[in-house]
């Protein structure tokens, strides 16, 4: 009957082989093993620990490089096997390994392309130079990696030839002031062109229009003449205007005048006018208190009960009075015997005087 070694024993047994190899690995295979044929198994083990880690290494590469992640305006052209399979956009997404492959990047985001400038001819046969500047995007990846080898020098291309056609059709004072009108029928024209190529054109501007140094020169004497002409315009407008504007003043120096005039000669008037009804009104009032005060004086005599004799001779003062010498006509009444006789009796009488004696 054989003798049996329990499972529990074999087990310890192995854990302890194991310990001691992995204590050898650790001294670099210095030592002596426990018995023989633990070296070659130690460099087995440690060959075969590197194979797995470089195998986790390349399985974790490949597995990276299945997973794309695009991010905002980007975009990936991917092809599967050399032939388009699809076009990913922003998002994750997984390709198979070794048989899917990104073909071309593609920024979608609006671009601008500076050209060089380009020699073109007007419709005057006149050779200019003029640069251009084209923002563009592209909308369509599949067509702009499959559409045209190189889409940025095709539309540099395209640019310079367009360019050409609508200046040819140009003299040289339109092109120098038509930038708005060329702009536009590049832009429609080249954003015709490009569309098989997915890239549309937003814009296009002429940078630079250079001309010659003789067609500079005679636009600069012509701006400079020009210049003269409009600052003689200027002077003669200005002369003429001050002119006006002195006349004008002159005018209304001559009319503010007139009015200082008439306004000093109605106030004299007014003034003369006032003046007169004041002196009426003083004459009137005068007139007014002497006829008061006759009528006063009579109205005295009345109250005193004068007789006939005083009021003859209150008549005849009167007449003295009118026949002063002023007037050329008199009027004698059919009274003036008795009045004459009347101032003989008042002659006598002052003759004899108070004592009854006649006076020398």
């Amino acid at each position: 009957m054989s003798h049996t070694v329990p499972k529990a024993k074999k087990v310890q047994a192995c854990h302890a082989r194991n310990c001691q190899l992995i204590i050898f690995i650790l001294k670099g295979g210095c030592g002596t093993p426990c018995r023989t044929g633990w070296p070659f198994a130690a460099i087995c083990i440690m060959f075969s620990f590197l194979f797995i880690v470089l195998l986790i290494i390349f399985l974790l590469t490949i597995l990276s490089s299945c997973i794309r992640v695009v991010p905002q305006a980007r975009s990936l052209v991917v092809e599967r096997m050399g032939a388009y399979l699809d076009t990913w956009n922003v998002g994750v997404h997984f390709a198979v390994p070794f048989i899917d492959r990104v073909a071309r990047k593609v920024n979608l985001k609006e671009q601008v392309a500076d050209f060089a400038p380009q020699p073109v001819i007007t419709k005057d046969n006149v050779t200019m130079r003029i640069d251009t500047v084209v923002f563009f995007q592209i909308t369509d990846p599949k067509l702009f990696a499959y559409g045209v080898e190189n889409p940025l020098m095709a539309i540099e291309n395209l640019t310079a030839t367009t360019l050409r056609n609508i200046i040819g059709e140009l003299e040289l004072d339109q092109t120098l002031t038509s930038r708005e009108t060329i702009n536009a029928k590049m832009r429609a024209s080249l954003d015709e062109a490009t569309d098989p190529w997915g890239i549309k054109v937003n814009r296009v501007e002429l940078k630079n229009i250079i001309p010659p140094a003789a067609i500079q020169d005679a636009m600069e004497k012509q701006m400079k003449a020009e210049r003269e002409r409009r600052e003689a315009i200027l002077r003669a407008e200005g002369e003429k205007k001050s002119t006006i504007l002195v006349a004008e003043g002159k005018k209304e120096s001559a009319i503010l005048d007139a009015e200082a005039e008439k306004q000093a000669a109605i106030l004299h008037a007014e003034a003369e006018k006032e003046k007169r009804i004041r002196e009426a009104e003083g004459e009137a009032e005068a007139i007014l208190k002497v006829q008061q005060a006759n009528a006063d004086g009579l109205r005295f005599l009345k109250d005193a009960g004068i007789d006939e004799a005083v009021l003859r001779l209150k008549s005849l003062e009167a007449f003295i009075a009118a026949a002063d010498g002023k007037a050329t006509k008199i009027i004698i009444p059919s009274e003036i015997q008795s009045l004459a006789g009347l101032a003989a009796s008042v002659k006598e009488a002052a003759d004899i005087g108070p004592d009854g004696g006649k006076q020398a």
